[in-house]
């Protein structure tokens, strides 16, 4: 088994690698958690990672320069070791925002080679941006591709955490499926306002239909139940899950009052949306020379 050996700190991303070519993160998700890891799974399913910064070597602290002198220090370090199983994310350069608006509608045109399809968008990084906790605004920006979208049906709802401890604001929605009954296909947590949140809430109080410990079921019929525009990254069988598909970080984009259930999406037209899907990728191009604004 390889193994990395170097003093040094990277940020970069854990990927499954087949024959030179970035797997979808569904893949990926074959090979984490699990408490063993077969021989076969690891033969199947290569883990590599990919480098896109460097945030220390040896005892020196290098967060605090600019993004310019630390892919610099990247490019020398990764020259230097060649670690194994571990590359580097490629700059993009650029003159314009249309050469932006190109590069995350064609990434495979923008240098992203046979990985094209594994790209979710762009990261965009200031040159002299330091390498910071959080989530700072003006330095990085991930502009990812525009989220797959479904209208689902809201069917059960459990009490929040933290400041929405009092509100039910936990949902899990679902589709039609072929014999007409609704399948859950997702659980989100975020996406509304508060002032939509307390709308929602009063909803799932006054159309309670069934409790299942902290879990209120709401009312769900073709003719009786509210409608959520759900926006999410990628879509992937799952055995686990009774409709047969699991999405990839789903969030409510839209409260459809106006809209009845029996309008709502079909399971058959999530199922597919798989064959098409290349969105549960990982960023794979970076961007640096992002001007203010």
């Amino acid at each position: 088994m390889e193994t990395l050996d170097f003093d040094a700190a990277i940020d970069g991303e854990l990927l499954v690698l087949r024959e030179g070519l970035v797997q979808s993160f569904n893949v990926l998700q074959q090979r984490l958690n699990r408490k063993s890891v077969s021989s076969k799974l690891i033969l199947e399913h290569p883990v590599h990672v990919r480098a896109y910064d460097l945030l220390s070597e040896g005892s020196e602290d290098l967060r605090p320069l600019p993004f310019i002198e630390r892919r610099r220090r990247l490019e020398a370090f990764l020259a230097r070791a060649r670690p194994p199983k571990l590359d580097l994310s490629p700059l993009i350069p650029f003159e314009s925002f249309d050469d932006l608006v190109a590069a995350r509608l064609d990434p495979a045109a923008a240098g992203a080679g046979p990985d094209a399809e594994a790209v979710e968008g762009l990261m965009l990084k200031r040159l002299d941006s330091p390498y910071l906790p959080g989530r700072p605004k003006g330095h990085w920006f991930k502009w990812k591709r525009d989220p797959h979208i479904v209208d689902a049906v809201l069917m059960y709802a459990q009490r929040g955490h933290g400041k929405r401890s009092s509100f039910y604001s936990d949902y899990t929605f679902g589709v039609w499926s072929g014999e007409g009954a609704l399948v859950p296909v997702g659980k989100a947590y975020f996406g509304f306002t508060d002032e939509e949140l307390i709308q929602i809430d009063r909803y799932v109080r006054r159309n309670t239909v069934s409790r299942f410990g902290p879990v209120r079921e709401v009312m769900h019929s073709a003719d009786h139940g509210l409608v959520f525009e759900v926006a999410f990254e990628g879509i992937a069988r799952s055995p686990r899950h009774k409709s047969g598909v699991a999405m990839r970080f789903p969030r409510i984009s839209r409260i459809r009052w106006d809209k009845p259930p029996r309008e709502a999406d079909r399971l058959e037209t999530l199922m597919a949306m798989i064959g098409e899907d290349t969105s549960p990728r990982p960023p794979v191009v970076t961007l640096p020379g992002v001007g203010d604004g």
